[in-house]
């Protein structure tokens, strides 16, 4: 990571090893972020409408639905995609390996249920201006919990952000206790979520596909058992009794949290856990356009505030390092007009013309005061050079 004085000593330096990115990674990176975006979007607005509109009061089961999903789809790729390209069932994992993936599945199964739970009590908008402060949550686990080092100016980006999540709660017109909650604590196990992520996918080198095949089993089983333990199933009318477009926007909401997991497992394994969450904060805008529109949400002055500057800290952050590099260029060169090796249009140095000095641009000094001294000395006489007297 970069810290205030330049790179720190985790992390080599951009200029001793940099290697430039070819077409086909930047492309799968820009495909990955798309896709990730437009299913963050479209996924919190289907849930939403599910629980809003069909009265669909299962967050937990619907949770473990996404996981059953996750499952099905991951099984097949893993078996015909994964398994070809490595010609083998995997990467093989130790048992450190495994209880660091079963840590990640605890901590993925909390951040959904609680999700869903607080987004059957609150607003879209609402939710989503509580999310943006996830880069926070994993910028300070990373830092402390982990050491890493980070620019001065990505903790000052964590500033506006909080800032106008603060507003966001403070004008919220709808305001619910324990939606809220479970909102917060949401967003906070997805920053954990995200380091653990990173860990496995960065450090341990699993594939995306095959990570989430490994998490998806035991988080669809915890997920069932919670259901089936704490949601009312008594009030669970029979299936036939539900309107059958309700069936179609559940199987769309878990067809695009698996390629939302799919795709954040993507934009982890090549950028790090918090741009993940810095880029989130563009589908804000989409999810709030999405809450006016489909919901009739309300926002206050005080809300739209809240979100300018949540977009202001975004712009600082993803523009840190430019920003960085920016202000070392202008302290190295020092004071306007102190520069003295310049390059010329071919490449090549050249030094700015010196001031005259007594060895190499005109007469010396001694030369001048012997000549003068000769034009005023009568004859027969001269000057002693060390003494300065008039001789014969």
């Amino acid at each position: 990571m970069i810290g205030p004085d330049g790179p720190s000593k985790r992390e080599p330096s951009r200029a001793a090893g940099t290697r430039r990115s070819s077409p086909g990674e930047i492309l799968h990176l820009l495909s990955a972020v798309v896709v990730w975006l437009v299913t963050g979007t479209t996924i919190s607005s289907l849930n939403k409408w599910i629980f809003a509109v069909y009265n669909f009061r299962y967050p937990l089961l619907l949770s473990a639905l996404h996981m059953l999903t996750a499952v099905v789809v991951d099984y097949g790729l893993v078996k015909y995609w994964v398994a070809r390209r490595t010609r083998t069932d995997g990467p093989d994992l130790t048992r450190s390996v495994r209880r660091k993936v079963l840590l990640l599945s605890l901590t993925f199964c909390a951040s959904i249920a609680l999700g869903n739970v607080g987004l059957s009590y609150v607003q879209l908008s609402f939710a989503q201006m509580i999310y943006t402060t996830t880069p926070i949550f994993t910028l300070a686990i990373s830092s402390l919990v982990l050491g890493k080092q980070h620019h001065v100016l990505k903790y000052t980006a964590m500033m506006p952000i909080c800032l106008g999540a603060s507003f966001s709660i403070l004008g919220e017109v709808q305001f619910d206790q324990t939606g809220c909650f479970c909102v917060l604590a949401a967003t906070l196990l997805r920053g954990v979520k995200s380091i653990q992520q990173s860990i496995l996918l960065q450090e341990e080198k699993i594939p995306s596909v095959f990570l989430l095949y490994l998490m998806a089993v035991p988080s669809f089983l915890i997920l069932a058992v919670a259901a089936l333990a704490l949601e009312n199933w008594a009030g669970l009318q029979a299936l036939q009794h539900y309107d059958r477009r309700l069936w179609g926007f559940i199987l769309l909401s878990c067809l695009g949290s698996v390629l939302y997991n799919l795709a954040s497992c993507c934009v982890i394994s090549l950028t790090s856990a918090v741009t993940l969450h810095i880029l989130g904060n563009l589908s804000m805008v989409g999810n709030l356009l999405l809450s006016q529109m489909l919901f009739g949400s309300q926002l206050s002055a005080l809300s739209c505030a809240g979100a300018a500057l949540t977009l202001s800290g975004m712009i600082i952050y993803q523009n840190s390092e430019l920003i960085a590099g920016y202000l070392d260029a202008r302290r190295a060169r020092g004071p306007a007009g102190t520069r003295r090796d310049m390059e010329n249009d071919d490449g090549e140095q050249r030094q700015e013309p010196e001031p005259c000095s007594e060895s190499t641009s005109g007469p010396s000094r001694e030369s001048l005061e012997l000549s003068v001294v000769s034009t005023f000395t009568p004859a027969g006489m001269r000057k002693d050079r060390k003494s300065g007297r008039l001789t014969d």
